[in-house]
């Protein structure tokens, strides 16, 4: 059922699961959008069933109101259940007044007993209690967690905090192991409750990384890394969710980090050693399971009672009860204090233990990709299972457990791997002898690459973990240890039929879901032929991903810019051709596939895109804040910075369909700051006329009308869209700038034009002050959003919009694909020769689209299909690389660029949507 409409006016859509249903459910969040005007805000309640009709407790806000102020998006928490549904059904209630921030009370029809989610609080603590598990946090201090109770009363887990070592930069390759490492741990400053129940608790810590007693610091400081940790918990779950962010401060010159993790403790005292247990998840599903003290194997047999219990981690029966021989040797057993497992590659990875520190380690045969959890525990009390998701794909990586046969034993789980070489964030060049800004621009022209001097720093880059970390009350089998194992490494999503998102129009109509009837007239236009072409690229990356292993702390979820043919790789070691960092949105042209298709494993390729992209791409602290790095050999070497890269539109839809996850919420709120930087790095210092003479005037800043100022109005839109805290201010430079567009006299055809940071007031560039008419057009203008938030902006706005606005965003559609003399006509001149006119199709079809102009959609198929980009003569095929060309077996199709694959999924997907019954 994607949605239905009562006469009553109830309102209701279906949220099945993504993929296939898996067994275990400890809570899920997820989204739904609704059409203008269906749910008044806050006259709107929510009641969630599941698929055999019977009501479930369900956690309701809105995240998104339409201009009318009705809801746009809806977010929901459902709790942990032991039978999970197939699917769930959410029915919007006019007429019951229900807070846009506080959750309802669950339900009396909900199933009796069903366990809440509660905050309290006493002094310096917050408590948080699920049914399973009672989680305490302290308000400050070095506990990130502070222990983890049973509903039985027993301490499962306690004292987490983080850890962090780091080594001076002259102990680095040259002089392995010289300096000793300097150790620092977490220090909370600060705990907010987001979320306090009944379905759905949500607390967050900030804080950073202190020194530890006798370190001396890095380089003079106690200080630094600072961190972001978000511990998700749901009613009757036994699992923390914990997403971990941290932002590098140091100077790369001056330390390594060397280490970075988070411990937890687990009370051993009094459990006998062969009763206590560890499980680590490999392969697959393998697991390893071994206790502290092995009853298996041996010489002597303490009887098949005793082992089986063992290998189940269930308790054994009193030694008294066992094979008396066995039971008078027993001392001679030797037990197992410490466990390491070590994954320093995507393929790869190191297992061993030892019986104490200074004895040898023993060898345990490894595998290839580690799934990345970890358990300690005992039979009698349980234990905490620790894991982090894209473990392997992260690389270097660890689980340690350490005084597994001690009183008090200890889980670490290594982000970033001790064992691994330092992480290195120095410089990849010391620049080339680039003295000028003509050395830049001459040696742009053969690496691609935009180098200046202190402008290829990582101080302010971040990185967000999603860890699990789960309570257990006795130790899991091997079985459940391999679906918890799963469940970390793909947590289950709930999201609606892409039919009822495109129903909604909740994310611009622009689109349209697969499959659907769709024909084109113009050859070679059939819908399935570019379905299928659209699928092919998907195939492709997913599969380069692998081949190519586009996968470490900091690569993972990036692609490449371009192909070597030459080589028979990709150009990672070239200037601008390396990293993508969003060049031409590959964000949203997979962020559309999904919501074509609804697939997960397109999800899963978009969410890791969406990670990387939004937090390694782009500056969370400093003077670039809010700004991202053009792509290159080092994701932030390039000294392009700018706000094309770090667009919010990018992180959207990935917000609004996972219930407005917290930590792309900031992400969102840090673009509002982007348009500050542009008074500390002007964009275009190295070519402009009077160079060295500008001086930034907030008054009249000159930007771009099409990377600009499109990645600004998505900023503002999205703050507007959410009733975020600078809403009202968003709105009106919105406004503003749309008015002011609409004034100059060639719309966004000018190019670069003067905003008032104060107003948003859009003004004519300084060379045309009496608005006379500027022609500047650029084939990357309209490239990074633009197309899609003018989209976004004239359905939202209707009747509000600016008069002109749209005028002067059809024009731009119209004629910068037409022909000179078309172009000379309407402007006086023509724009030269402009390329990427496959993927501005997309803009031709918009105007037809609106204008309702056959001749349009023809030109725009006709664009498509003969264009600068993958036109009617490309094999769609990949061929193998010769054994003798790769260093491992891969596949290459060299005509494959990232940004012509971007700009053809788009240009396609939009072209189908939008030309539908217009030819």
């Amino acid at each position: 059922m994607a949605s239905s409409h009562s006469p009553q006016g109830d309102k209701s859509a279906s949220v099945p699961w993504l993929g296939k249903k898996k067994p275990l459910n400890f809570g899920a969040t997820f989204g739904l959008p609704w059409p203008r005007g269906a749910c008044p805000s806050p006259h709107t309640s929510f009641v969630c069933r599941d698929n055999t009709g019977h009501t479930i407790p369900l956690q309701s806000w809105t995240t998104a109101f339409w201009p009318d102020g009705s809801v746009k998006w809806s977010s929901h928490a459902i709790a942990s259940t032991a039978k999970v549904s197939q699917d769930y059904h959410v029915h919007a209630q006019a007429g019951a007044k229900q807070s846009e921030t506080q959750a309802p009370p669950i339900p009396e029809s909900a199933e009796p007993g069903f366990p809440r989610a509660s905050v309290s609080s006493s002094g310096d603590f917050v408590f948080v209690d699920t049914g399973q598990i009672t989680v305490t946090f302290a308000r400050s201090g070095p506990r990130v967690l502070s222990k983890i109770v049973a509903e039985n009363g027993s301490i499962l887990g306690e004292n987490g905090h983080l850890v962090l070592l780091s080594q001076p930069t002259t102990a680095g390759e040259d002089t392995p192991g010289g300096s000793a490492w300097n150790g620092f741990e977490s220090r909370v400053d600060e705990l907010v409750v987001e979320q306090s129940g009944p379905v759905r608790v949500v607390i967050l810590l900030r804080g950073r990384h202190e020194a530890k007693p006798q370190s001396p610091g890095v380089d003079g400081q106690v200080s630094w890394i600072p961190f972001l940790l978000r511990f998700y918990l749901y009613a009757g779950s036994e699992a923390i969710r914990i997403v971990h962010t941290f932002v590098y401060d140091g100077d790369p010159q001056a330390s390594f980090i060397r280490g970075l993790g988070i411990r937890f403790q687990v009370p051993l005292a009094g459990r006998e050693l062969y009763n206590r247990h560890v499980h680590i998840a490999g392969v697959d599903d393998g697991v390893f399971s071994e206790a502290a003290q092995g009853l298996t194997g041996l010489w002597r047999d303490p009887g098949a009672e005793v082992r089986n219990l063992q290998r189940q981690g269930k308790p054994t029966p009193p030694i008294s009860k066992w094979n008396p021989e066995f039971s008078q040797l027993l001392k001679w057993v030797p037990s197992w204090n410490d466990f390491s497992l070590t994954q320093l590659s995507p393929d790869g990875f190191d297992l061993k233990k030892r019986t104490k520190p200074g004895q040898s380690w023993v060898k345990i045969p490894g595998g290839t990709r580690a799934a990345g959890l970890a358990f300690l525990g005992s039979a009698h009390t349980g234990g905490l299972a620790v894991g982090l998701r894209h473990f392997w794909e992260r690389y270097p990586t660890s689980l340690d457990i350490r005084n597994a046969a001690g009183d008090i034993g200890e889980i670490t789980l290594w982000l970033y791997s001790p064992s691994a070489e330092p992480m290195d964030l120095r410089p990849y060049h010391d620049g080339l002898g680039q003295q000028t800004y003509d050395d830049q621009l001459e040696a742009l022209k053969i690496t691609y690459e935009d180098w200046e001097e202190g402008l290829g720093s990582p101080y302010g880059i971040a990185r967000t973990n999603e860890i699990f970390v789960f309570g257990l009350s006795q130790p899991p089998s091997p079985a459940k240890t391999a679906e918890l194992a799963d469940y970390i490494r793909s947590p289950p999503v709930l999201v609606a039929a892409p039919e009822y998102i495109h129903e909604t129009a909740a994310l611009g109509q622009y689109w349209a879901s697969f499959p659907h009837d769709i024909s084109a007239s113009s050859k070679g236009n059939s819908s399935s032929t570019i379905r299928d072409h659209l699928e092919f690229l998907f195939q492709f990356y997913h599969g380069q991903i692998e081949q190519r292993r586009w996968y470490g702390f900091w690569d993972h979820g990036d692609v490449m810019h371009t192909y070597d043919a030459d080589r028979h790789t990709w150009r990672y070691d070239i200037g601008g051709y390396a990293w993508d960092n969003s060049e031409l949105s590959p964000d949203l042209w997979l962020w559309l596939y999904f919501l074509c298709t609804g697939r997960e494993d397109v999800f899963r390729v978009a969410e890791a895109l969406t990670r990387h992209t939004g937090e390694v791409d782009a500056y969370h602290i400093g003077p670039y804040r809010g700004l991202g790095t053009r792509h290159g050999v080092q994701h932030w070497s390039d000294s392009c910075k700018q706000a094309r890269v770090s667009n919010a539109l990018y992180r959207r839809i990935f917000y609004f369909i996972t219930g407005g996850d917290e930590r792309t919420g900031e992400l969102l709120e840090e673009t509002l700051e982007a348009e500050n930087a542009f008074l500390v790095l002007d964009p275009y210092r190295k070519v402009r006329i009077d160079r060295g003479l500008y001086r930034p005037n907030p008054e009249a800043i000159s930007i771009s009308l099409g990377t600009d100022w499109s990645a600004l109005a998505s900023s503002w839109f999205i703050e507007w869209e959410r009733k975020g805290p600078q809403a009202a201010w968003a709105k009106k430079k919105l406004l503003k700038s749309m008015f002011g567009i609409a004034r100059l006299k060639n719309g966004f055809v000018t190019g670069l034009a003067l905003y008032n940071m104060h107003t948003g007031q859009v003004s004519p560039p300084s060379g045309d002050p009496e608005n006379k008419g500027v022609t500047k057009v650029s084939h990357l203008s309209a490239m990074f959003g633009l197309v899609e938030i003018c989209a976004e902006l004239i359905q939202s706005f209707a009747d509000e919009l600016p008069i002109g606005f749209e005028d002067a965003w059809l024009d731009y559609c119209r004629y910068f694909n037409a022909s000179a003399e078309e172009q000379i006509k309407k402007y006086g001149v023509s724009f030269g020769r402009l390329q990427l006119r496959q993927g501005h199709s997309r803009l031709t079809a918009y105007a037809a689209s609106r204008l309702a102009d056959s001749g349009l959609a023809q030109c725009a198929w006709q664009e498509f299909n003969s264009g600068d980009g993958f036109d009617t003569r490309v094999k769609w095929r990949t061929q193998l690389v010769p054994p003798s060309e790769s260093l491992t077996r891969v596949e290459e199709a060299p005509w494959i660029s990232t940004n012509i694959t971007a700009l053809y999924g788009l240009a396609a997907m939009q072209n189908i949507a939008l030309l539908k019954g217009v030819e």
